[in-house]
């Protein structure tokens, strides 16, 4: 019988995802990925493989905690569809500004890797693409929701509106990292509300 690994692997993913998030993947080295998990380079390789492996575990890692968080919301049977959507887009900038001001990278981890890195590799973009149809699809839910308690435009079709909003959560994102104040941030949030109100 092998001995017993003597770390948490969840929280190794954890700290690797922190320095992809802060230096993308091919600003990491092997070197700063030993550096935060505290592992040597042997038990990292070990492990997870590949430093693309451990990439994706991380990746994995922060899209099921994130998007948990905003399907939780969007599935809550107790607000209007409206409201739903304004809770999420609340969170968005909440989490935007608390990322600028204490979070390991900068801006959207998804977000990051989807305008760098997911064109070039397939099972990274598979990752995104799952995570993103199972945000849209609790959104299109939270339109219908709308449109049928009258909270929602009934003109406004599900499946673009779904893409509208999530065009707006990254437009929210990327102003964040371009140095806009929460105030303009709250207001863009505001204004995608009102374009969708009845």
């Amino acid at each position: 019988m092998g001995r017993p690994r003597g770390f948490d692997e969840e929280q190794v993913v954890r700290a690797a995802r922190d320095v992809f998030w802060e230096k993308g993947f091919d600003g990491t080295s092997t070197a700063d990925l030993c550096a935060a998990t505290g592992l040597n380079r042997s038990s990292l390789y070990n492990t997870f493989r590949s430093k693309e492996h451990l990439f994706l575990r991380a990746l994995a890692r922060y899209t099921e905690d994130t998007t948990d968080g905003q399907v939780e919301l969007l599935d809550d049977d107790g607000l209007s569809g409206l409201d739903r959507i304004r809770a999420l887009l609340a969170r968005i900038v909440d989490d935007a500004v608390r990322i600028r001001e204490e979070g390991p990278g900068s801006g959207c981890f998804v977000v990051n890797t989807t305008t760098s890195f997911a064109a070039h590799d397939p099972a990274v973009a598979r990752l995104l693409g799952t995570d993103r149809d199972r945000r849209l699809a609790s959104l299109r839910t939270a339109v219908l929701a709308g449109r049928a308690d009258g909270s929602v435009h009934p003109d406004r079709e599900p499946e673009a509106t779904a893409w509208y909003i999530v065009s707006v959560i990254s437009g929210i994102r990327v102003a964040e990292q371009s140095g806009a104040r929460r105030e303009v941030l709250e207001s863009v949030a505001g204004t995608a509300v009102e374009a969708l109100r009845a």
